[in-house]
């Protein structure tokens, strides 16, 4: 038996499943995550956490948590399933910080006709509610998938990525993440198909010098200098990346983001640090990149008579690129316009996400599909979401549990 509604053809499951999503449910949870607050840096998660643990268990999920860092946990929430490759949803519990200029609390969420206010209400605790909403309705109505469905939720997203490298070493250890055909992470893209993503890369540059008095400057070695010579190869790399644009996700960029050194104006400067922002194309390597500076700043002549010039990478977040053929790609454009969401364009993603380590360390096909504008919302002030979008998209993902992993047949 089959449903024919304005955006598709449903099966008589489907339409069951769907009928069983229900706004204000959407939005209580993700109202119930947003008053969790969890900002970072601040290692913050666990009541985020505890919210969501509390919820999945409520629906009959099975939950299992493991603490990165004290008051820092993971989260794996699981519809399970039959012995089939199942489907991950992954996504984040912490939130940047909210800052000044709210004009209410932005962690007392309140709903504005279609917007649910709050921070994290786009980036990103109405994804998470979406997905285990959809997870929950596929439950309540009775059906056994093939496989599973999890839900992943890391820590420290916005930041260092300690949650996703604590998964991602702990599963790799074990053998593996599970058996899975694809990996949704639900950050928010307006609903659009996103099938490239770039990566990032922190990268701290310190250079150590010589101090002198300034009215003796050669008797010293000055660390701010040699610093600023750094930065002039590391803009004339990014003018070079510039030149080599991809379709889909433009090209790999610096940013230099923060410098201090020195100790008073008087004074030959002994050490100067700067902070540096690589955003890495698929396949890049941050480490690779290093390297290849390093031997820049040696054939220079910087690291010479007297300066020393160290990199680190701090934080690496890979980039990842599907195939606009993969199985997830085409069923998440279908899901989108039976859901209600409409057309559902495929692209790439300037930012960074989680999903790239999926990619790399698993090999398993990821794309990103959420909730929220990205642009206009995420770390913004006075952070909202649609909550036609909240509904839509957790109509999507109990589409694709159903279309992609499939029932179990009697």
């Amino acid at each position: 038996m089959t449903t024919t509604t304005t955006e598709g053809v449903l099966s008589d499951t489907e339409s069951r499943v769907l009928d069983l999503i229900t706004e204000q449910s959407i939005v209580d949870l993700a109202s119930a995550l947003i008053a969790a607050a969890g900002e970072n840096p601040g290692g913050t998660e666990n009541d985020t956490v505890s919210v969501l643990r509390a919820a999945c268990a409520a629906h009959g999920l099975s939950t299992r948590v493991t603490e990165v860092a004290p008051g820092r946990p993971n989260l794996v929430a699981t519809l399970t399933g039959g012995t089939a490759p199942g489907l991950m949803f992954l996504g984040h519990s912490d939130v940047v910080p909210a800052g000044e200029g709210w004009s209410r609390d932005p962690f007392v969420p309140m709903r504005h006709g279609d917007r649910l206010i709050g921070r994290g209400s786009t980036d990103m605790k109405g994804g998470l509610a979406a997905i285990v909403l959809a997870l929950a309705a596929i439950k309540r109505a009775d059906v056994t998938l093939a496989g599973p469905a999890a839900l992943f939720c890391t820590v420290d997203e916005e930041d260092l990525g300690l949650g996703i490298r604590s998964l991602t070493a702990a599963a790799s250890a074990a053998g593996g993440i599970g058996h899975y055909r694809a990996c949704v992470v639900a950050e928010p893209t307006d609903l659009h198909t996103v099938i490239a993503c770039r990566g990032d890369a922190y990268i701290e540059l310190t250079v150590q010098g010589k101090s002198a008095h300034s009215g003796r400057p050669a008797d010293g070695r000055n660390a701010i200098s040699a610093a600023s010579k750094i930065i002039a190869l590391i803009l004339a790399d990014h003018a070079r990346l510039q030149a080599n644009q991809d379709d889909l996700l433009g090209a790999g960029s610096w940013n230099v983001g923060r410098i201090e050194g020195g100790d008073g104006t008087s004074m030959v400067a002994a050490d100067c640090r700067v902070w540096l922002d690589r955003r890495l194309m698929p396949g890049e390597d941050p480490q690779q990149i290093v390297a290849a500076l390093a031997a820049q700043v040696t054939a220079a002549g910087i690291d010479r008579a007297g300066i020393t010039v160290t990199f680190e990478v701090t934080m690496e977040m890979p980039g990842f690129r599907t195939s606009a053929q993969s199985p997830i790609v085409i069923q998440t454009v279908a899901a989108a316009a039976d859901a209600g969401g409409g057309e559902s364009p495929i692209g790439g993603w300037s930012a960074a996400c989680d999903g790239g380590f999926i990619d790399r360390e698993f090999g398993i096909p990821t794309i990103v599909f959420g909730p929220g504008d990205l642009n206009h919302q995420a770390h913004q002030i006075d952070e909202s979401v649609s909550v036609t979008e909240l509904v839509c998209a957790a109509r999507a993902y109990a589409l694709l549990c159903l279309r992609l992993v499939g029932e179990v047949t009697p």
